[in-house]
């Protein structure tokens, strides 16, 4: 496909789209299953009041809300599908909001599940659970009764449910105010005038024209300046709201309560600011070394996103980057690569851009169909190679899980869900990197490498510490105003960056506008899913058969185990600083190759 054109959706061939049919044959049989979703949930509001009645009660009353959960799926990812392979699909937009609505509504009928689950006597539902008939739904209820201690009285809970729209606003206010309101202007580029936009940043932060880089950027940090005492009130009440939802629920910390659904120690989050710390050397090494590769006298903070090597031109028609993941991903196995492969060309995944279609590229899987895969494929770009081999990587971790566990139990966390796609990514990259001769070609790889290792482990650490510090400052009784936020932004940037670093006065107003900050401590979950990645990576391709065994079961674990155990099966230890350490010599040893170009 030539990557100028850009077709309607209704031009696109069949073959080069993804084939829904495993959901639903046809719109009917959606609108079908739409339809039974009130009665289903009917169905599950029958037990309230009763769930504590009798083993047998509890068990037929899981299997109403399994059936309607079953089918609530279905019908939002086959609309949610349509709606990202063409966003201007008013009919498909329409399926969308039509069942939202019906979740809506089924959510405030089934309200009373949490509660009176967790009033049924410890010493009844456990005996009950150890019931062959129960065992589909054993880990479910195991996970629902996990946090029962930090459950409130049912008037607690419904304060707590009605003050959830107002404590949202500080995102949705974010959101409107960086997304809407905000303008910035354009930017001439070789004499046109170019929108500068949250979206288009980035292609400015890569354009090899220093001027334009830096007028970018100024430009850009200005308009956050600007607001910059709203932008620190609305983050500040984001906080206050993680801290007062802790206090409430009886949680040690804001931090313990984001932890304590997926059972992760505070530990890990604190290991990886530490160990991270530890390294820092090497990522200044690496500033010195672009410095060096730039020719600059200074690196500011606008150079460190332009490529350091100019992509290597290459072609690659989809159906050979498919064969690079067969061959790259070899070391898992003959029945994985086929698996794959055969779902890259047969129906898994909807291949180039259309118009209206969504940008980037996921990787969407449900109980039921394949596990679909979005891409805009591009044949000119080498990255489409490590897209596709990341998003296959996704797509096999839901195909494994999806067939090795029940339906209640078989989605796995975001804590686990990056390890198995960066794991493919790094294939990739050593498989392509021993595959060439080309020097200039290596180099491109190996800065590649680099920049992606950088941005997810370093990079989403620098975030991760940010939280940390501006949750615990509130916790301490520190408030958080504008001239706060940004020295604990400020004296990151330093850290991080090092001595090679000249700032902007705007620098610091970086830290007010990621979006990913209104999640609360998120973002560390990037970087210790590539350390996981790259942990196991090396255990697979150095180990033998017991090292894949162990990879697989990790794949298959599912939403079985929570997620530390289930990475302890694919054999590495999250809660140890071994995999933080090793990923950050990973980084080291590809700077010493690096460096051997400048």
């Amino acid at each position: 496909m030539s990557n100028a054109t850009i077709p309607e959706r209704k031009d696109v061939a069949p073959e080069n789209q993804w084939d829904l049919s495993t959901i639903y044959k046809s719109n009917e049989e959606w609108e079908a299953d739409l339809k039974k979703i009130p009665e289903l949930s009917r169905k599950v509001t029958e037990y309230k009041g009763r769930l504590a009645e009798s083993s047998e009660t509890l068990l037929q009353a899981l299997k109403a809300l399994e059936e309607f959960n079953m089918v609530l799926e279905n019908v939002y990812h086959y609309a949610s599908l349509l709606s990202s392979q063409d966003q201007g699909d008013s009919d498909a937009q329409e399926k969308e909001n039509k069942v939202m609505m019906a979740y809506t509504q089924a959510a405030a009928e089934q309200s009373f599940w949490d509660a009176e689950l967790m009033a049924i006597p410890d010493e009844k539902i456990n005996s009950w659970m150890e019931e062959n008939s129960f065992a589909p739904y054993k880990v479910f209820l195991q996970k629902s009764l996990y946090g029962k201690e930090h459950i409130l009285s049912e008037k607690e809970e419904r304060l707590l449910a009605l003050s959830s729209e107002a404590l949202s606003t500080p995102s949705n206010a974010f959101s409107l105010l960086t997304d809407v309101d905000l303008t910035f202007g354009t930017i001439n580029v070789n004499g046109q005038e170019k929108a500068l936009s949250q979206g288009s940043y980035i292609s400015f932060m890569e354009n090899p024209d220093r001027e334009i880089r830096r007028q970018a950027y100024k430009q850009f940090y200005g308009g956050f300046t600007k607001h910059a005492n709203t932008l620190a009130a609305l983050y500040s009440g984001s906080v206050n709201k993680d801290v007062f939802l802790a206090r409430a629920r009886g949680y040690k910390s804001s931090l313990d309560r984001a932890l304590y659904d997926d059972k992760v120690p505070e530990s890990v989050y604190r290991n990886l600011i530490d160990t991270v710390h530890k390294n820092i050397d090497s990522l200044h090494r690496y500033y010195s070394i672009r410095k060096k590769a730039m020719g600059l006298e200074e690196l500011r903070h606008y150079d460190v996103y332009v490529p350091l090597v100019d992509e290597v031109k290459t072609h690659i028609p989809y159906e050979e980057a498919v064969e690079i993941c067969r061959q790259a991903l070899s070391p898992l196995g003959k029945e994985y690569t086929d698996t794959l492969c055969g779902g890259l060309l047969n129906g898994w995944a909807d291949r180039y851009e259309n118009k209206g279609k969504r940008s980037g590229a996921f990787s969407s899987g449900c109980y039921k169909g394949y596990p679909y895969i979005l891409l805009n494929y591009k044949e000119d770009t080498i990255g489409s190679v490590y897209t596709m081999a990341h998003e296959g990587g996704h797509s096999m971790h839901s195909w494994n899980s999806v067939r090795s566990n029940p339906f209640m139990c078989y989605e796995y966390t975001i804590f686990e869900a990056e390890t198995a796609s960066t794991f493919n990514e790094e294939l990739v990259f050593e498989y392509l990197l021993k595959n060439t001769s080309d020097e200039k070609m290596k180099k491109f790889l190996l800065a590649k490498r680099v920049d992606e290792i950088l941005a997810t482990l370093y990079r989403q650490t620098m975030f991760a510490e940010f939280e940390l510090k501006a949750h615990e400052a509130v916790e301490n009784g520190q408030p958080l105003s504008t001239d706060y936020l940004r020295k604990i932004y400020r004296d990151l940037l330093a850290f991080y960056f090092g001595p090679e670093m000249v700032f902007e006065e705007e620098s610091d107003m970086e830290g007010l506008r990621i979006p990913h900050f209104y999640n609360q401590f998120y973002v560390y979950q990037y970087a210790t899913g590539i350390s996981a990645s790259l942990a196991l990576a090396k255990r697979v391709t150095e180990g033998g058969q017991k090292e894949l065994n162990d990879y697989f079961n990790f794949l298959k674990s599912g939403g079985s185990r929570y997620p530390i155990d289930a990475l302890k099966v694919g054999g590495v230890d999250m809660t140890s600083t071994e995999p933080i350490q090793s990923a950050l010599d990973t980084f080291k040893g590809l700077i010493d190759q690096l460096e051997t170009f400048f």
